[in-house]
């Protein structure tokens, strides 16, 4: 017989890069302005940002509330806080209500020869200790999976058409 303890299992990290065809400025500008968040989301969660009613740049202590349908077309409500924030390197935003025990995502951008190198890690924790853990840990796994995999997506053929738009314009000086 084999016993797992709450000790036993590991915190689940989810980390993904992505080089996303820009430059550094204009790739923090999309990714700070939170109103692009439903863009790169898929349509499914139907998500909506609450508050605030008038969207700023994003900054250190900013509170975004909104409400999002993760599993199974359940709404629920989710707010986030933006805990870190450098300019033009990285952000980190911490569920304090939501689906989550714990949600920590770091969102780190760099500078390369190619693009702007963006990197993603994920520390998250499901609620209801080892039955959560057991029960709801693969599926949970698969949708943050297929969450970003719809993201890669949309940022590629936002930025591939915005760098097409831009070569376009420049052949017609």
């Amino acid at each position: 017989m084999i016993f797992l303890t709450l000790n036993s299992i590991k915190m689940p990290v989810f980390e993904i890069k992505q080089i996303v065809e820009t430059d550094l400025a204009t790739c923090w500008d999309f990714f700070s302005d939170p109103r692009n968040l439903a863009m790169i989301t898929p349509p499914d969660m139907n998500f909506v940002i609450k508050y605030p009613h008038t969207i700023p740049r994003m900054y250190r202590g900013m509170i975004i509330r909104y409400t999002v349908s993760p599993m199974f077309k359940i709404p629920l409500e989710w707010v986030t806080e933006i805990t870190q924030v450098e300019n033009e390197s990285y952000f980190v935003d911490n569920q304090i209500k939501g689906p989550f025990k714990l949600w920590h995502h770091q969102h780190i951008f760099k500078q390369t020869e190619t693009g702007v190198e963006m990197t993603d890690i994920v520390n998250y924790e499901l609620p209801f200790g080892l039955i959560g853990e057991l029960t709801a840990k693969s599926l949970v796994e698969k949708r943050i999976e297929n969450i970003f995999r719809f993201r890669r997506t949309v940022i590629d053929n936002r930025f591939k058409a915005q760098i097409q738009d831009t070569h376009l314009l420049n052949s017609l000086k």
